[in-house]
């Protein structure tokens, strides 16, 4: 996030020892990495087990215009996104608010590779990044401590900015800009960091490298263990002031990060898994090898009678978002809502565990019941799943459901009333 000596000079000066790839190579990100942790923004509210705030203004040592806050204004949980909010305000003197989150005494990690699927707000400005900071700050303070800026962006530009900062007597600083991509859409920002180089990637495609190896140019900060942060800044000396051009609020959408490491095994996270409740949704699901809907995790503002899918010989599909870690020991509840069918119809509901495209399917849990009965209106039918502790490790829960025999069903969501849901342990 700072930006003081000018990026020509920098470039001429360390051009012999940092390599510099100006336009997007063909090599995909390595595929050796195993993942360690990952933050789905699955929940209803921030997981304060992941993420601090930090508030206030001040400028930041910038000349920033916004007060970051902690309130659900300026940062929430949406339909499985992390949404930072900077808005238009007078907040504690200042003319705009936002949000800053870090994982630092929480979270760390010395190499990896770290990523974010990310979506933008433009305007000139607006200032949103994806970027890391040497756990050692306190002591040492910046540019000591070290910086890593997987992605930047400011005002309307259509690229993002890679960059390193660390202590070379005195403030040094390396990176470019991406080649052009419209950063109003999902991307995926990487950074694959280790003891020789870290590498900068936009949808999997490499466009930045710098040498860090055997400390070359004082670069022993990027040998340390380093904290995640999340923020959109609003104004600064980089890129100026918002102006009658700039549409507030300007909202930045953060799907999932995702950290990994090199080693022999996959190693999940240690703690167990909240309780969650997925609502079946007819929203595509992307990622995944065949064509299914999405489970999410808040209801949708859909009120009033809607059906959400006739239950046939032909199973429908439903994928989560991806998951790190274990749920407990325990009965997995499902709750169907349907119509009330002509006759008998045998519902069938599994429970799997796939892969993060859908394949290697492990079943948790399969139950068939009949949800017919008399009379008219919607009605409930709960299926229950008795299930040891189960791992994800970067994987989806699956729910598969169709009609054994008879009549066939429809099934219902309603956010007032009813809403076909599967609840975890």
């Amino acid at each position: 996030m700072k930006k003081k000596m000018p990026l020509i000079m920098l470039i001429m000066i360390f051009s012999l020892i940092l390599s510099f790839i100006p336009t997007v190579s063909a090599k995909a990100a390595d595929a050796s990495w195993n993942p360690v942790w990952s933050e789905e923004f699955n929940e209803t509210s921030i997981n304060t087990s992941n993420w601090k705030f930090e508030t206030g203004g001040g400028g930041w040592g910038n000349n920033e215009l916004q007060y970051y806050t902690n309130r659900s204004e300026n940062a929430r949980i949406e339909n499985g996104n992390l949404v930072i909010e900077g808005r238009k305000e007078s907040y504690n003197g200042m003319n705009y608010t936002s949000a800053r989150l870090k994982s630092q005494g929480l979270k760390n990690w010395t190499y990896g590779k770290i990523e974010a699927r990310i979506k933008l707000p433009v305007g000139q400005g607006i200032w949103p990044a994806f970027w890391m900071l040497g756990e050692s700050i306190p002591q040492v303070n910046w540019p000591a401590c070290g910086e890593i800026d997987i992605m930047e962006h400011i005002n309307n530009e259509s690229a993002i900015h890679g960059t390193i900062h660390w202590d070379s007597n005195g403030h040094a600083s390396y990176g470019i800009a991406s080649p052009n991509i419209d950063v109003t859409q999902y991307h995926v920002y990487s950074v694959e960091w280790d003891s020789s180089s870290i590498k900068w990637f936009v949808d999997g495609a490499q466009y930045l490298e710098a040498n860090i190896a055997n400390n070359v140019n004082s670069t022993e900060e990027f040998h340390k263990p380093f904290f995640i942060l999340l923020n959109l800044a609003v104004g600064g000396d980089w890129p100026g002031n918002p102006d009658g051009s700039t549409a507030f609020p300007a909202k930045m959408y953060v799907d999932y990060v995702h950290v990994y490491q090199k080693g022999e095994s996959t190693t999940p996270p240690t703690q167990n898994l909240p309780s969650t409740e997925w609502y079946l949704f007819n929203q595509p699901t992307s990622g995944v090898s065949n064509a299914g809907d999405n489970l999410i995790v808040t209801k949708t503002a859909t009120t009033g009678w809607q059906p959400l899918k006739t239950i046939t010989s032909t199973p429908g599909y439903w994928y989560s978002s991806l998951i790190n870690g274990t749920y407990s020991a325990g009965t997995w509840e499902f709750k169907l809502f349907t119509n009330s069918p002509s006759s008998n119809s045998n519902v069938k509901v599994e429970a799997y565990r796939v892969n993060q495209d859908g394949t290697g399917a492990t079943l948790i849990g399969s139950q068939t019941k009949d949800v017919f009965t008399s009379g008219s209106g919607n009605h409930t039918t709960t299926y229950s799943f008795n299930s040891n502790a189960i791992t994800f490790n970067n994987q989806r829960l699956l729910i598969k459901i169709s009609k054994e025999s008879g009549a066939d069903a429809v099934m219902c969501y309603n956010t007032n009333d009813f809403a076909t849901s599967i609840k975890t342990p």
